[in-house]
Formats: structure tokens, sequence, C-alpha cells
């Protein structure tokens, strides 16, 4: 069902590879909901993906941007503006990589350079677009930008290993960019810590069904589904949350918030 939420709105959304991820789900909930959009991703994770065929199904244009590159984010920012003829109203950063994760190694054994590289990806590429997003005035004034995120920034998860620190600086990026983007220009900046959600990014970590069925046992709702997801982010770029901005926002059905549950005090009673 369509609410006409988005009606008039454009934005740029970062990181739909293929039918299972949040940003895909994301694009086609903005579209029923009225908004023009460009898809962007890095070139390899087109290749991957199938990033053409939403294109095609939502009538957007795609630009490819390997987000660790200035000149990439910038080619982004000044296309996007030159399709849309001026700023977008809304950014979906919806970008993680870890080469530590992908190569199987522990936490306390990281290859600097991988986590360099994944730290640029993951969390300072938030940064990166959002200045040059400011450099070109590319974002209407109550515009919204959402990076998502996972409570891995707050607490231990060992095998997420250096994501949890790539997420925490990811938030802490939306906090401080929130404030200096409120003042500038009244854009809001938020982060959404979601609930482990079956991607193609999320199942490459190790134990990941684990913190599926441990995560669903604990939250009084259950997980959050990458549709719940799509449908929270397109509260947060619309005008009904204005005044929102510099949060971290927990959609997980309660997870966040329960110190132990009746399920889990069973299972360990069995």
């Amino acid at each position: 069902m369509s609410y006409n939420l988005l009606k008039g709105k454009k934005g740029i959304i970062f990181g739909a590879l293929d039918e299972k991820s949040i940003a895909w789900k994301t694009a086609l909930r903005c579209h029923e909901e009225g908004a023009q959009i460009i898809l962007t991703n890095a070139p390899v994770a087109m290749r991957m993906g199938e990033i053409n065929k939403l294109a095609e199904a939502i009538g957007a244009p795609v630009i490819p941007c390997d987000v660790s590159s200035n000149d990439d984010v910038e080619n982004l920012i000044v296309k996007s503006m030159e399709h849309f003829g001026g700023a977008v109203d809304f950014i979906l950063h919806s970008i993680g990589m870890s080469i530590n994760v992908r190569k199987g190694l522990t936490y306390t054994e990281n290859n600097y350079e991988f986590s360099h590289k994944g730290f640029d990806i993951s969390a300072l590429s938030l940064h990166r677009v959002m200045a040059y997003a400011m450099k070109h005035d590319a974002i209407n004034e109550w515009g919204s930008v959402v990076a998502l995120s996972y409570i891995a920034a707050q607490r231990v998860f060992p095998d997420y290993n250096d994501m949890a620190d790539n997420k925490a600086v990811l938030e802490s990026i939306a906090r401080n960019f929130g404030y200096q983007y409120g003042i500038k220009k009244n854009v809001r900046v938020n982060t959404i810590s979601q609930s482990p959600t079956r991607t193609t990014a999320g199942s490459g970590v190790k134990g990941f069904d684990g913190f599926v069925t441990y995560a669903e046992k604990m939250s009084p709702l259950g997980n959050a589904s990458a549709e719940d997801c799509a449908n929270y982010i397109v509260t947060m770029f619309s005008d009904l949350t204005k005044m929102v901005t510099m949060q971290n926002l927990f959609h997980d059905g309660g997870f966040s918030f329960t110190g132990v549950s009746h399920a889990i005090i069973d299972q360990m009673e069995k």
C-alpha cells in the first residue's frame, strides 16, 4: 500500500546488490511512495549483483561509484544533480565490507591493510558522501541521510570482527556530521541499527545463522525483516520525521533493550 509519503522527492540509494538486500527493498518502497531514485554501487558489486534489473523495474539510472574514491563520489553527486536538475531530498548509505571477515581472520589477528580498506568503505565513505554533498549543496533543506548500522557497534559479537569498529565510527560520523549539516541546512542524519538480516553481505559473517536465531529468541517482537527496515527508512526520508537527527535508531524488535528472554532461559535450562 502506498501513502505517497515521498511524492515529489528525489534520492540516491547506495548498496542495492540483489533482491535480498535492504537497499534493494528500500528502493522499491521509495518508488512505490512516489520518489525518483538514482541507484549506485561499486563497479565490482555491480558486476556481481543484479542492480540493472532493479533499475529497469523502477526506472532509475545507475551511476557506478567506488566510495573510497573522492573523484567517484564527487562525480556521483554532480551527475545526480544534473539528472534531477537540482539537489536530492534523501540518501541511503547501505554499505559494508570487511576483507578480514571474508578471509576468515580473527579479530586479534586482523590484517591492518584489510582493516584500512574496510574502514574506508564501511565508515569513512559516509563522511565522504556528505562532505561532497555539502560542497555542491546537493541535499535540499530538511533532507534526510540514513546509514545502516548494527548493535555490534555497542556490544561484543566476536565473529563480527572489525565490522563492529566500522559501525561504531559510522554512528559517530552520523552524529558529528549531523550536527554540522543540521545547523547549515536543516539536513538530518541518522543511523538505523537493524536486526541481523539474511542478506548476501550479512551471510558472510561466521556463525551468522546463530546470530539470527539468538536475536529471534531474544526479541519480544522477533527480528525485523528487510521489508520492515525498508518501511522504517521510508518514514525517515519522509516529512513525518523532520525533527529526528543525530540518532542511532534501533530497529530490532526490542532486542537492544532486552536483558534476557524466557525463550533463552528455557533453552539454557534444557
